[in-house]
């Protein structure tokens, strides 16, 4: 324990991992992961795709200055997304396209039909996001980790987070693997990031986790090569392509819940096919897979990057929602310049970064 860290991350998932990553060999970093492997939680059940309108026009400056370094790290595929809506949608989506006139985002109103076979007839509203793009996570995930240890960070699992005090301006973290000492604690800790304040005497931010439902179809037809991902533009379900013609679908659920290793609910799989039965004539022949994610946010439903106004030595990574993933390499340059003082890299320069402040609650 003699061994004084300059900074301990609590949570080796996504907003860990690249977070450590983008620190570099500029200092000392200790990463503490509960689980025995990272990205067991949210970053682990990802639905896997990068849309630069997913999460509104608050995030999507994040997820457009993640999109070329995803691309050259070789994480995005091609995709595409289409907004579909009925009639009664029409408000849904003129309040879609007007909230992205602004942004570099291109969004074409499109015949649905043309791009979904077997679509019902009801379906006539339609929205191309050709941008839209799946992401490897899992490799992403990888990178972070191996460029972070690459540059001296030490990870340890199997170490939950049990408290912390402070003391001349270095804290002592007591956890499951052991004690530990760092100048600054990250709170990256996702769902559990509220309850890792609140064990150093920190002030919560209200943070709320949700369960969103996922699984995997086989149907009949199969997905046809080449059919974008599909979003409702009221917001009931998505689904996209996956190879051997399987699909992804979600219900769009969610629903409040504590902290906890997510698991799908038997209703929630029923709704997400009833309602995707509601807009193809494609036959479902199997549920092959289920299963569910923790997605947490913060009132506004904004990440919170930045000191804690109240206890020196804090600094929060939290409240990525569902969109952590697609913002990760952008969020954590972010979170470094702040964290370590520096101007931030060019990439993300003219991002506001004050509407992510925990100094707003």
């Amino acid at each position: 324990m003699t061994r004084v860290y300059d900074v301990a991350i609590v949570g080796a998932g996504m907003a860990g991992a690249s977070l450590a990553a983008a620190i570099g060999s500029r200092v000392r970093v200790l990463v503490l992961e509960a689980e025995d492997a990272p990205g067991y939680h949210a970053t682990g059940r990802s639905a896997a795709f990068w849309s630069e309108t997913y999460g509104g026009p608050d995030i999507q400056p994040l997820t457009t200055a993640s999109g070329p370094l995803l691309r050259a790290g070789g994480h995005l595929a091609p995709l595409g997304s289409l907004h579909i809506g009925r009639t009664e949608d029409e408000a849904a989506m003129d309040l879609f396209l007007s909230e992205f006139a602004d942004s570099e985002v291109r969004l074409d109103r499109v015949d649905p039909a043309a791009f979904v076979p077997g679509l019902r007839s009801e379906w006539t509203l339609g929205v191309q996001e050709a941008s839209c793009a799946y992401i490897d996570v899992a490799a992403l995930h990888a990178e972070s980790i191996a460029i972070a240890r690459r540059s001296g960070a030490v990870f340890v699992t199997d170490a939950a987070f049990a408290g912390a005090g402070r003391a001349d301006g270095v804290w002592t973290i007591e956890t499951k693997a052991g004690a530990f000492r760092a100048r600054t604690i990250v709170n990256a800790a996702g769902a559990w990031a509220d309850a890792v304040a609140a064990r150093v005497g920190v002030r919560p931010l209200g943070l709320q986790a949700y369960r969103r439902t996922m699984a995997q179809l086989r149907t009949d037809p199969g997905a046809p090569e080449g059919m974008p991902h599909i979003a409702d533009l009221g917001g009931r379900f998505y689904f996209k392509p996956e190879p051997g013609g399987r699909l992804w679908l979600s219900p769009h659920d969610e629903t409040p819940t504590e902290p906890c290793d997510a698991a799908p609910e038997e209703i929630d799989v029923a709704i997400a096919i009833a309602r995707f039965e509601q807009v193809v004539d494609w036959r479902v022949a199997a549920v092959e897979r289920r299963w569910a994610g923790l997605r947490t946010f913060a009132s506004d439903r904004l990440p919170i990057y930045g000191f804690d106004r109240d206890v020196p030595g804090f600094f929060w990574c939290a409240g990525q929602g569902g969109f952590g993933i697609q913002t990760a390499p952008a969020a954590a340059l972010l979170a470094t310049s702040l964290l370590l003082g520096i101007n931030p890299d060019p990439s993300v320069a003219a991002i506001d970064v004050a509407r992510y402040s925990p100094a707003r609650f």
